[in-house]
């Protein structure tokens, strides 16, 4: 369980970090999660922010899945970039939003490791609708952390 000061900061019980929660530096609403470990508390219940769940179980980041957006007019983009957590606790998996100052090598460790376990999490996650991605996206997953990938040759002439 994180413990959570009157500004809604609170410090990660996994690594210790304090974490800011202002969106002015995150750019979300509801944090629930450390930018440097990743790891989440089971605070929602039934939508981002309701903070109705009494479980309050650590959430271990096993994986990355695009949530689709509303945005008709992006062509290239398939949606947000979107953490997947699992709940220590009681097995519950959620997506969360990746914040702009959560470490992009972190979040690109996760997508990593859940490679190698890619089936298992494709079947947790496929009774709550949400599909990991594989490594078919990995190219998808570094341009939209880092931005568009760039082709040496061409930029070389």
């Amino acid at each position: 369980m994180y413990r959570i000061s009157s500004f809604g900061d609170f410090t990660c019980t996994r690594c210790h970090a304090l974490v800011s929660s202002a969106h002015q530096l995150s750019g979300v609403n509801n944090r629930n999660h450390c930018p440097y470990c990743l790891w989440s508390c089971h605070l929602d219940l039934y939508a981002a922010g309701d903070r109705l769940s009494a479980c309050k179980g650590e959430m271990k980041p096993i994986g990355l899945t695009m949530k689709k957006g509303r945005n008709k007019y992006r062509l290239e983009s398939r949606g947000e970039l979107m953490l997947i957590h699992e709940c220590m606790e009681c097995s519950a998996i959620s997506i969360n939003r990746i914040a702009a100052d959560d470490d992009v090598e972190t979040v690109m460790a996760v997508f990593q490791g859940s490679l190698t376990v890619h089936h298992q999490i494709k079947i947790m996650c496929n009774p709550y609708g949400i599909l990991p991605l594989n490594t078919g996206e990995m190219e998808m997953v570094r341009a939209q952390l880092y931005g568009q990938s760039l082709d040496i040759s061409s930029a070389l002439w």
